[in-house]
């Protein structure tokens, strides 16, 4: 069989008839207990804890290239395969995945609309028992494009065409919630909670593509920028950095450490 050739965002009704596709593989970023209790037919586990990497109090940092090879090789992901990914919390760590995929070279993935939500609470095929990695040998062809850091984001601020949206909730843009030595937010950023993104009535889909572009507009985002999300991990944001692919943004960074590297370090300006 050929990868499938399917658009960055997927619908549960879409995959359902390519399961069992030898050059698609699903990832599942569930809990591990809900992955035991119930998963899409062929859906492989992978801990969220084996795509970031922390030297604390940084969390959320991008693993090194010999680290992610090995655990993409062993969950079966190479050259020839469509990565479809989905959680249950909304797509935050599904994004992640595909964030780091493309860090590392691999643009062929996927996210399941609405995750583990969408797909069982619409009669779609579950299974119980584990399915076991056919393990690939992952090259990583690592790539700056998609990857944003503080000394990168430091000598842009204050440019125009370059933009900061923070994913994280108002409270902690604002500093009214503090998790790091520092409260606030990067200088000039706008604020979208990465809820906001999730239609809370369609089973945790993003909204639909004209209220999320109205959204993006009415903070002054727009396609000419280049955008730079970054939450306090680069956890939420990166389901925002999947949103603004999937709307035709093509320059878009994540930032990973996010927050808790900006507000930690000494040289960092915030507001």
């Amino acid at each position: 069989m050929n990868r499938p050739d399917l658009p960055l965002i997927l619908e549960p009704e879409t995959l359902e008839p390519l399961l069992g596709n030898d050059n698609l593989l699903l990832v599942d970023l569930t809990k591990p207990a809900t992955y035991t209790e119930f998963h899409i037919p062929g859906a492989v586990y992978l801990d969220y804890g084996q795509i970031v990497a922390m030297r604390k109090p940084t969390m959320g940092l991008l693993p090194e290239t010999t680290v992610l090879e090995n655990c993409f090789s062993s969950i079966g992901i190479d050259d020839s395969v469509h990565v479809v990914a989905y959680d249950d919390e909304g797509g935050g760590k599904a994004g992640r995945l595909l964030w780091t995929l493309e860090t590392m070279g691999h643009n062929h993935f996927s996210l399941l609309n609405g995750g583990l939500h969408a797909w069982a609470n619409e009669g779609h095929a579950m299974e119980r028992t584990a399915t076991i990695p056919n393990p690939k040998v992952f090259h990583a062809r690592p790539s700056n494009t998609p990857v944003a850091n503080a000394e990168y984001i430091q000598q842009h601020l204050g440019e125009t065409g370059f933009a900061l949206l923070d994913a994280r909730s108002p409270d902690e843009y604002n500093g009214l919630k503090r998790y790091a030595e520092k409260a606030g937010h990067i200088p000039g950023a706008v604020n979208m909670d990465w809820l906001l993104a999730l239609d809370q009535q369609r089973n945790l889909r993003l909204k639909p593509e004209a209220d999320l572009q109205a959204i993006l507009t009415e903070l002054g985002i727009d396609q000419s920028q280049q955008i730079v999300t970054y939450c306090h991990t680069h956890h939420r944001s990166s389901l925002t950095y999947i949103m603004l692919k999937s709307l035709g943004y093509q320059r878009v960074k994540g930032y990973p450490g996010s927050w808790s590297d900006w507000g930690n370090r000494p040289d960092t300006p915030i507001a």
